[in-house]
């Protein structure tokens, strides 16, 4: 009996050693960043070498408006240069029937500049997120706006809170072994916090281990558009 016990004191012992190893395993803060950084640095230098396709697709109300395809790859400034690919649509002809007829179309006018104007707002504000920036990442961590989850299913997640203005909230999902950026996802907003939008961004692999940015999903549901951005068709420049 008394072996039993002490098999048993030593098979706990055992198992809480093998639980804080497995603990210990999990990247700390300080690895997550590193890992990030140079994943972030090495995929914008590779991504340097690529061309591909950018379709965008802009929502109303879960109606398709337009949707637009552009050549991407970068230029020597390290800035992408986009070129529309195909003719583009054709305008839409002037409504006709006297006054009540121009009062209407110059609603429509109306409202599509001010969607227009909001989309600009909107891209800009993506572009702050996608992709993050390496100095952002420090500069949260530095402020201890870093918060890392417990490993699950082989991925880390990393919470930045205040990542690019007050009360944002950033959340990456990190490959636990690779430090891979795997998605992230950020609730922020435009200029007021009641104007709220989300991002939600999945990433993928090239065949030489390059990572990039496969889609972007914004949503804003004050104003009910939706606007999604493909990247797509990688190819060597020149191929």
């Amino acid at each position: 009996m008394k072996r039993l016990v002490l098999a048993a004191f030593a098979a706990g012992i055992a198992t809480t050693w093998s639980a804080a190893g497995t603990a210990q395993t999990a990247p700390t803060p300080d690895q997550i960043v590193a890992g990030l950084k140079q994943n972030l640095a090495e995929s914008q230098k590779k991504l340097r070498t690529y061309e591909w396709t950018e379709t965008t697709a802009i929502s109303l109300k879960g109606e398709e408006k337009t949707r637009k395809q552009q050549r991407v790859l970068y230029g020597a400034d390290g800035k992408p240069i986009k070129t529309p690919i195909g003719a583009a649509p054709a305008p839409k002809p002037e409504p006709s029937g006297g006054r009540g007829g121009r009062v209407k179309g110059r609603i429509v006018e109306n409202k599509k500049d001010e969607i227009q104007d909001y989309m600009e707002k909107a891209v800009a504000l993506i572009h702050k997120y996608v992709p993050p920036t390496s100095a952002l990442i420090q500069k949260a961590k530095d402020a201890g706006n870093l918060t890392v989850k417990p490993p699950q299913d082989g991925k880390v997640r990393a919470e930045f809170k205040d990542f690019v203005q007050k009360a944002d909230l950033m959340g990456i999902d990190v490959d636990a072994k690779a430090l891979q950026l795997l998605g992230l996802n950020v609730a922020t907003y435009l200029e007021k916090a009641e104007d709220a939008v989300t991002l939600d961004v999945r990433y993928a692999t090239l065949p030489d281990g390059t990572s990039y940015v496969a889609k972007t999903t914004f949503d804003a549901k004050a104003k009910n558009i939706t606007v999604t951005v493909e990247n797509a068709g990688h190819k060597p420049i020149g191929r």
